[in-house]
């Protein structure tokens, strides 16, 4: 056996003008990673090379993904480029798999300097699916944009790879494992630890779990369903829901993680997350949950399927708040939500007396605010909740935090919510996706939409539909100041405020291989009717948000893809 210190190569490469990272890394088709030379090799020295090499040497960062197709072959790559770059040690997730949750969670306890996620969070996976490469930084949490240009900026000009290719490390045997190379002082180490305990002792700090286990398991037990939809969260579902909470194995579908997530959308939302949706239907489960591909985001459902927003879910937690162990000992600091989230949480907030920060989308403007010691609670219109308790958004987290909710009230999920619209009123939320719209097309709408409405004319203008009369109040593209470090964020989304406090936004999104999806979301408070259905009480506000827009007719599209 050859014992020689293991090659450090410098390869010649050629920049690609494409691997701008987005709020959640560079995300393209499989096949852009595979057939396009070098194009991962490129984006991954991108990365290192962004780093001060003074920060770099013998430092540790963390690596895991949702187990998505290429996974694998994505770490050896990054594997054999850490060892080139001066990294000291690795540790990754069994198998290369872990959570994005419990990837924050282990840059904070290592003291990382950073981690790879490997993850195109809710996209579809398999050969023709999509693939993701994210970096967070040493507080746990996605780069802020100057880290994200630094990359995109040595992209584009890059030259040159450091690569130790015949490093070959095993991702199925826990422990360490130690590499010599030539001209290296110290050995590279990298550690493939237990993806689920680390996270799962996290939560043992934040929630009661003895409390939670007789609620899941004692006499007159809470029956729940919970689908991982074949992502990375099934492990952590079967360990510390069944296993140490007591929730029968059953409980538990699709916990098997897969390169394809069986051939579904790993979205968990009611338009793809349709196993849980009929499972709950039948009023057999008193609660259901799902989770994306990645574990960060979470679908709530109550008895008989009943939907619980996002946006209604932060707003229920923050009410609830103290049921959190957690919580009754770190106090409160602050919530805050995305801006195109409803305003459910502010009504909350203000109730309480909590300063309420209202952000551009993208969990790094929370991590910058909870940095800060400024918030303690946060989420957003597209599945994702989280605390402070790390730097992402957490759906096992926001799950945990239901269920002491739940073992505290001893009602159930619709009463809950029920209640609390007759306390603060009800913000009916929708949203519209229109995918794969031609891009100069949307591009060009979203351009006239903003030149209409920011016309001082605008503002006072009055639509009418049926019955109702809405006048406008204000009308911009969001711009978000950050409270911390004064840093601008502009262009954000399109707003059109009402002066009952409905909003209509636009945003643009998603541009890509497929065209781009444009999202109208559509938010407006009732005080007293808070039981309507909520496309029929939206109706009048989607036929101006379509008047305004002009969407169908400069799209060429007859109604949105996907409602949620």
């Amino acid at each position: 056996m050859d014992n020689s210190p293991l090659q450090v190569l410098t390869v010649p490469t050629a920049p690609y003008p494409d691997q701008r990272p987005g709020t959640n890394g560079l995300r393209k088709k499989v096949y852009v990673f595979q057939s396009r030379r070098n194009y991962l090799h490129n984006f991954v020295q991108s990365i290192f090379s962004s780093i001060d090499l003074r920060d770099r040497q013998g430092s540790t960062m963390v690596v895991g993904g949702d187990g998505r197709f290429f996974n694998r072959t994505a770490i050896e790559v990054i594997v054999q480029m850490a060892a080139a770059n001066g990294v000291g040690r690795l540790i990754i997730g069994h198998y290369g798999i872990m959570s994005t949750p419990a990837i924050s969670c282990m840059i904070r306890k290592y003291k990382a300097i950073g981690g790879i996620i490997l993850t195109a969070s809710h996209n579809p996976g398999g050969p023709d699916g999509d693939f993701g490469i994210k970096f967070n930084t040493a507080n746990g949490g996605p780069a802020n944009e100057a880290v994200t240009n630094k990359i995109f900026q040595v992209s584009r000009t890059i030259e040159e790879f450091a690569i130790c290719p015949g490093l070959q490390v095993d991702l199925t045997t826990m422990g360490k494992q130690t590499f010599d190379l030539e001209n290296k002082f110290k050995p590279f180490t990298v550690e493939i630890v237990d993806s689920v305990e680390s996270y799962a002792n996290m939560l043992r700090n934040i929630f009661d779990f003895a409390t939670l286990k007789e609620l899941l398991s004692g006499k007159n037990h809470l029956k729940i369903r919970l689908d991982a939809l074949h992502g990375v969260v099934g492990p952590y579902v079967r360990r510390i829901l069944c296993d140490e909470l007591g929730c029968p194995a059953s409980s538990a579908i699709n916990c098997v993680p897969k390169e394809d997530f069986g051939g579904q959308h790993p979205d968990p939302n009611p338009v793809y997350a349709t196993d849980l949706a009929d499972n709950m239907r039948d009023g057999q489960y008193d609660f259901g949950a799902a989770f994306d591909a990645d574990g960060d985001r979470n679908m709530i459902l109550g008895k008989h399927g009943f939907f619980v927003t996002p946006s209604d879910s932060v707003a229920v937690i923050a009410d609830n708040i103290f049921c959190i162990p957690y919580f009754q000992h770190a106090g409160v600091r602050g919530f805050a939500r995305s801006m195109p989230t409803s305003a459910a949480l502010d009504r909350v907030a203000k109730a309480t007396k909590i300063e309420l920060y209202e952000t551009p989308t993208g969990w790094k403007f929370f991590g910058n605010l909870m940095d800060a010691g400024m918030l303690s609670l946060c989420g957003e219109e597209s599945f994702g909740t989280g605390g402070d308790h790390i730097r992402e958004k957490d759906g096992l987290w926001a799950v945990l935090a239901w269920l002491s909710i739940l073992a505290t009230r001893k009602q159930s999920v619709e009463d809950i919510v029920k209640d609390h619209w007759l306390k603060y009123g009800r913000n009916y939320f929708t949203r519209y996706d229109y995918e794969n719209v031609d891009i100069d097309a949307a591009c060009e709408m979203m351009e006239d939409l903003e030149i209409t409405i920011t016309d001082k004319s605008f503002v006072k203008q009055r639509f009418a539909v049926e019955d109702k009369i809405y006048q406008v109040d204000k009308a911009d593209n969001f711009e978000y100041a950050d409270p911390v470090d004064g840093t601008i964020s502009r262009n954000q989304g399109l707003r059109i405020i009402f002066s009952d406090g409905s909003r209509i936004i636009y945003r643009l999104s998603g541009t890509g291989f497929d065209g781009a999806t444009v999202r109208i979301y559509l938010d407006s408070y009732e005080k007293e009717h808070v039981f309507g259905d909520t496309q029929v009480m939206l109706a009048p506000l989607a036929t101006i948000a379509l008047k305004i827009s002009q969407l169908h007719h400069r799209t060429g599209r007859t109604g949105p893809s996907v409602i949620i």
